[in-house]
């Protein structure tokens, strides 16, 4: 992780995760051989898995322990719920579209993660059966913050997510309070939109 520890990425958990992980069993074929590089690749219908450094960083802003909850919206190829997987205790990941839903699962069920599951859900509504989380993630970009995942987040925990125009958003952490929500802003950072009934319109 010699291109993501420069940059900011230091928690030794987080690096440990990603280096652990094989991040080609999460990209296509054709294009494995470029899986390593700090750059997103396209994992197929108009989705992407995102660079090494922006899947450091979340992480990161995200604090994920070892007794966590975690849900995350979007799963894609299922590279981030493994890295997130190896940090929590559980992990509920959402992603929208079916035959990506079924890929990641059967990847991470190939390697060995138990504590992980995916469904093929709308990520704006969130998932209510298991709420609240301690910690939610979000790899979509987004105009404004969905209700259903504030509702879910228990107090004390964390959402991260990226806030902000079509291509061009910025890393929001928001932390629940007793009474009320704290945020802070992050990194500038581009995502696919997040689609679903409570996302916000991209400009």
């Amino acid at each position: 992780m010699r291109y993501v520890a420069p940059r900011g990425v230091d928690d030794p958990r987080v690096l440990e995760a990603m280096l652990e992980i094989p991040r080609h069993r999460f990209v296509p074929e054709p294009l494995r051989n470029q899986a390593y590089g700090d750059h997103s690749l396209p994992i197929g219908f108009g989705q992407t898995i995102s660079q090494p450094y922006v899947v450091g960083i979340m992480t990161q802003r995200l604090g994920v322990d070892r007794d966590h909850k975690v849900l995350e919206i979007g799963s894609g190829s299922g590279y981030q719920t493994a890295v997130l997987a190896k940090l929590a205790r559980s992990v509920y990941s959402l992603e929208r579209i079916d035959e990506l839903a079924r890929q990641a699962a059967a990847i991470l069920s190939a390697l060995g993660f138990q504590n992980a599951s995916v469904k093929a859900f709308d990520g704006t509504y969130g998932y209510p059966a298991a709420a609240p989380y301690d910690r939610i993630l979000v790899t979509a970009g987004t105009a404004s913050v969905p209700e259903p995942l504030l509702a879910q987040l228990a107090v004390g925990g964390r959402l991260v997510l990226p806030v902000g125009p079509r291509g061009r958003q910025r890393l929001r952490v928001i932390r629940r309070r007793k009474t009320d929500f704290a945020q802070e802003e992050g990194e500038d950072v581009t995502f696919v939109p997040l689609l679903g009934r409570f996302a916000g319109s991209p400009a």
